[in-house]
């Protein structure tokens, strides 16, 4: 399937020059979002995962059904201030400032290998950060997958030492 056909770009958002890379036209329309789950499911079947980690918020819809295709658990990564129990925080930067991630502290146990599941790779930074998380708890990321990657940032750079996979690349 092209899933590029259901990815819808608006220009313009959510500044002039960007191109922004719309996945609610995939998600909408479930025979091609069971369709790029099951894709992404397939790319990653002989990793050996335990269970797998998503950034906010659109991890959650690429990582979370990921998780229950393959029977694992899933492991919510949020904004710092969202998460109810004792947690663990890293700084990130974003376009126009910096922010924090945060997972909880027994959300992984030492040796577990995790996948970070996201719906875009563009400049690597939130995953890098989401992989710093997961290592700080003793976890080993084997893995990243998401439905789109912009090859053009160069975000594999920043994910050295793990296999990247993605279904749409612009």
């Amino acid at each position: 399937m092209n899933f590029k056909d259901h990815i819808r770009v608006i220009h313009d958002f959510p500044q002039p020059g960007i191109r922004f890379k719309d996945i609610t036209t995939l998600l909408n329309n479930g025979p091609v979002y069971r369709e790029a789950i099951d894709s992404l499911r397939a790319l990653i079947a002989d990793w050996q995962i335990d269970c797998i980690a998503g950034p906010e918020a659109r991890g959650f819809v690429v990582g979370a059904p990921l998780a229950y295709a393959l029977g694992l658990g899933f492991i919510p990564i949020r904004k710092s201030g969202k998460l109810p129990g004792t947690c663990i925080e890293a700084d990130y930067a974003l376009e126009y400032g910096k922010d924090k991630l945060a997972m909880h502290e027994d959300a992984i146990r030492p040796g577990q290998r995790v996948l970070i599941a996201d719906d875009l790779l563009a400049t690597g930074g939130t995953i890098a950060t989401s992989i710093k998380l997961v290592q700080q708890l003793g976890g080993v990321v084997v893995g990243a997958a998401f439905l789109i990657e912009l090859t053009y940032l160069s975000g594999r750079d920043h994910l050295k030492g793990i296999d990247v996979v993605s279904l749409v690349q612009y």
